[in-house]
């Protein structure tokens, strides 16, 4: 155990040390806050706007205000998951540096296990990916404060603080695995890239997963990161949501609030049927377990044919 302390301290220090690494693994949640601010997000509040006047004569104001809450607080949940999957690939960096520089055969030498030099970098991806989160979250929450929004209740809080964990686990055991495959810093650069910027699409948070066709949707559903965007969302729009769409006659109600749920990504539909967040629990830990399944007969193999 002392081993594996010092080895996930050394691998968090590693990555908080370089300004730089930290600055970038940031640079995905600004470019999608810089979107949402600039174009999506005010077009995404308009629509729903557009669609509350359908039902009568309402007060236009209010609508705006609750709109521009609930898409706001369903972009933190976006800006969440994408922090979970870069920032956990980006500490994951550390061992990709350790390969190509030949640090890690310096570790070899040493009485430190390969299991805790493996486990050291994923558990040090997941704490700070889940500070780094968590700090993101508070971020989020200061910004609605000073915009006059209220904050989330202290149970959603913490309901958020779990699924942050859940998720920047999940995607440090996967990204490990990526990370087994890659052998130099330029590769590990692109892959990043790539990675963040698909992430924004997988997750339904640049295009909305109603915009996406019933099979390329089914694909999602079968990925993490939608999985993970959900959870989030629900948590964050569920007061903003309730507001927003309160005063619509009760005929409406229910089926605007599946409709809207539906169209953002909130909830998520399979063939017309909700997929329950326990699901998507399960969806999350399985691809962690998958991963480390995976990732401990890799370095089985590893060391076989050091021998």
């Amino acid at each position: 155990m002392r081993e594996l302390y010092y080895m996930t301290k050394r691998n968090c220090l590693v990555f908080l040390r370089d300004r730089s690494a930290v600055f970038f693994s940031m640079l995905s949640m600004l470019i999608v806050l810089g979107l949402m601010v600039l174009f999506l997000g005010k077009m995404n509040s308009d629509g729903i706007v557009s669609v509350l006047g359908d039902f009568g004569e309402r007060d236009t104001a209010a609508d705006e205000w609750n709109a521009t809450y609930l898409i706001q607080q369903w972009t933190l949940a976006g800006i969440l998951v994408v922090n979970a999957v870069t920032i956990t690939l980006t500490v994951l960096g550390t061992m990709v540096q350790d390969e190509t520089r030949k640090r890690t055969l310096a570790f070899y030498v040493t009485p430190v296990s390969r299991t805790v030099l493996s486990l050291g970098y994923i558990l040090a991806s997941w704490i700070v990916g889940t500070i780094m989160c968590v700090l993101t979250l508070a971020v989020g929450e200061l910004y609605f404060v000073v915009r006059g929004y209220p904050m989330l209740s202290a149970l959603s809080l913490v309901k958020l603080v779990g699924m942050i964990a859940l998720n920047t686990f999940t995607f440090s055991t996967l990204g490990y695995l990526l990370a087994l495959f890659i052998r130099s810093d330029s590769a590990f650069s692109g892959v990043m890239t790539i990675i963040g910027t698909l992430v924004g699409f997988v997750g339904g948070i640049y295009i909305s997963v109603g915009m996406f066709g019933k099979t390329l949707r089914h694909v999602l559903l079968c990925l993490p990161v939608l999985h993970g965007a959900s959870m989030m969302r629900q948590v964050c729009t569920d007061a903003a949501l309730s507001r927003t769409i309160a005063g619509l006659p009760d005929a409406a109600y229910d089926a605007f609030l599946k409709e809207l749920g539906e169209e953002l990504g909130i909830s998520l539909y399979w063939d017309g049927k909700l997929v329950p967040p326990v699901v998507s629990v399960l969806v999350l830990l399985g691809y962690a377990f998958l991963a480390i399944v995976i990732a401990a007969l890799c370095n089985r193999n590893r060391r076989m044919k050091d021998r």
